[in-house]
């Protein structure tokens, strides 16, 4: 034990089980929870909606709500969520020597604009004089600077105050994993007391969806729970609405101001196997050993997006350790891209805290875990690239 040991104080989550650790809890571990699916609105696609939000519980202000895309909106509450549960919200100090990493994508298309470009581009052949007249005359300045991905950070600053250093990671699973790797290696450091770190994902917009199907990544046909899609029609991944944001602390610093602590972040590793050359399964395998495992059982939560290829190679590597017991959340929540990572961690702290497991999220693939875990391991091997794992323990 160490002062400088990363734990977390604070946790905040939004997907279509709800928002906050306790509803997600409530339903997480309820038996046999069937997940919130809409399967209408994008068909042949179905994905996991957002749920009712009163966006005005974190951000106060009318304005900053509506010059942020619904990604933003959603990111700048879950954020706000994790810096109540840590107690931080609202206290200038704490909040003006915070620093944020954030995993983050580009931000949303205005998708009227964009048919009306196509639609004007069938009958003139001057494209770029086409396209100047319409970036100058339908896009507000507020809307196309909304495409940057460190207005993510910059709103949960405006908006809750905090103003330590920043930092944005783009690149869907690996975004995640690095935003928490580079959160806790700055806490083990001492260069940073105190990080919010996290992200969020809104698939409810249809150029949201076609960044995963221009590669044939989504899963089409009747839904079926991760572990249980390969072999079905499409690429396999269901996506969801959600974010995901922690407060990490060191040790110290947390005892100083009298905080809960939910569990300790352990060990975070990372890597990018060449899959192409057929290295993701021997690359999971390494970061296995690189976690430093405890002996024993260990509850596993995976951030398994459903991807054919992916999936099947995380699981080949936890029937080839048995003492791992898989739980594939997205089978409940969807695939939320930059924000799988740090709701797996989430998730696993809330586990140790509780002192108790999740029951199968699918009988068929998962089995059975019983105990109270003092560690659990979570998991992101990215649908398309990018694999990471950290070690969270009782604290």
């Amino acid at each position: 034990m160490s002062a400088h040991d990363v734990v977390i104080t604070g946790i905040g989550l939004v997907s279509s089980l709800g928002e906050g650790p306790d509803a997600h809890w409530q339903k997480l571990t309820q038996p046999g929870f069937q997940p919130v699916l809409d399967a209408e609105r994008f068909a042949p696609y179905t994905i996991h909606p957002l749920p009712e939000i009163d966006w005005n519980l974190q951000i106060a202000k009318r304005g900053d709500q509506r010059q942020m895309e619904t990604w933003q909106r959603l990111g700048t509450y879950v954020a706000g969520l994790a810096l109540d549960d840590a107690g931080i919200k609202g206290n200038d100090e704490l909040c003006a020597t915070m620093d944020m990493v954030v995993a983050a994508g580009g931000g949303e298309r205005d998708e009227a604009v964009d048919a009306a470009i196509l639609a004007a581009s069938e009958s003139r052949n001057d494209r770029d004089v086409l396209l100047n007249e319409k970036l100058t005359t339908e896009l507000r300045p507020t809307l196309f600077l909304a495409q940057l991905s460190n207005l993510l950070a910059g709103n949960i600053s405006i908006v809750h105050k905090v103003t330590g250093s920043s930092r944005t990671f783009m690149g869907e699973e690996g975004a995640g994993v690095s935003a928490v790797e580079t959160a806790a290696a700055r806490i083990r450091s001492g260069q940073s007391t105190h990080v919010l770190v996290g992200g969020a994902f809104q698939t409810e917009h249809s150029d949201m969806l076609l960044g995963y199907e221009l590669a044939g990544y989504l899963h089409r046909g009747p839904w079926k729970p991760v572990w249980q899609r390969r072999g079905s029609e499409g690429g396999g991944v269901v996506t969801g609405s959600g974010g995901a944001f922690l407060v990490l602390e060191q040790r110290e610093h947390a005892k100083s101001r009298g905080r809960k602590i939910y569990a300790e972040l352990g060990p975070v590793v990372s890597g990018r196997a060449r899959r192409r050359r057929g290295e993701l399964n021997a690359e999971i395998a390494t970061l296995l050993k690189q976690a430093a495992l405890p002996d024993g059982e260990l509850l596993t939560i995976s951030a398994a997006s459903g991807a054919h290829a992916a999936t099947a190679a995380e699981k080949e590597a936890f029937d080839a350790n048995p003492a791992l017991a898989a739980r594939a959340f997205s089978t409940l929540t969807g695939h939320m891209k930059e924000a799988q990572f740090p709701f797996a961690v989430a998730l696993a702290a809330m586990a140790v805290d509780r002192k108790a497991g999740y029951p199968v999220f699918d009988a068929t693939a998962e089995r059975p875990y019983e105990g109270a875990p003092t560690s659990v391991l979570a998991t992101a091997i990215g649908y398309h690239q990018f694999e990471g794992l950290g070690l969270v323990k009782a604290a």
